[in-house]
């Protein structure tokens, strides 16, 4: 019997299976009945299932590599104003703690004395994974570039004894 695609219930258990990693939760949630835990375990034997969960994976990974990117470009590039108008703030109330852009702020410290500490995340280190995205391996690039610079060097070396 050849199958056309999967149904829709098929494809939720692959969506749900991503999130749970559990085949028996997993064919319970889209709705299939009997005995679940031989259910979920068939499904994931079939080649169509397989193949919809690798891909659900993949876009999974992609989707997460760019909101890792978003991330980092917030840590980089975003503004710290807020977290410093915090510091000069009496009693903020939750209301307006809500409202500030406190995404680059990694801790917020206030010691006995009263006053405020209040520490970043690392913008140089938000930088360099933003441009290990951008090219791939960053310590294969780093030695790549080195590899280079030294042939260079000896090129212009031995061009300099002639």
């Amino acid at each position: 019997m050849k199958r056309k695609g999967l149904s829709s219930r098929e494809k939720e258990f692959c969506r749900l299976y991503l999130s749970l990693a559990d085949p028996k939760a997993a064919a319970e949630e889209a709705g299939f009945n009997g005995d679940l835990s031989k259910t979920g375990n068939e499904l994931l034997s079939r080649t169509d299932i397989a193949d919809e969960i690798a891909r659900l994976c993949s876009l999974q990974r992609k989707s997460m590599s760019k909101m890792a990117a978003v991330g980092y470009q917030r840590l980089a590039f975003g503004s710290i104003a807020d977290a410093v108008s915090l510091l000069y703030m009496e009693k903020p109330t939750p209301d307006t703690l809500r409202k500030m852009d406190l995404y680059s702020v990694s801790e917020i410290k206030r010691p006995k004395d009263g006053s405020m500490e209040i520490k970043f995340f690392d913008r140089m280190k938000a930088l360099e994974k933003l441009s290990e995205g951008e090219s791939g391996d960053g310590a294969v690039s780093f030695y790549e570039a080195i590899s280079r610079s030294a042939r260079a060097l000896s090129e212009k070396e031995q061009e300099d004894k002639l």
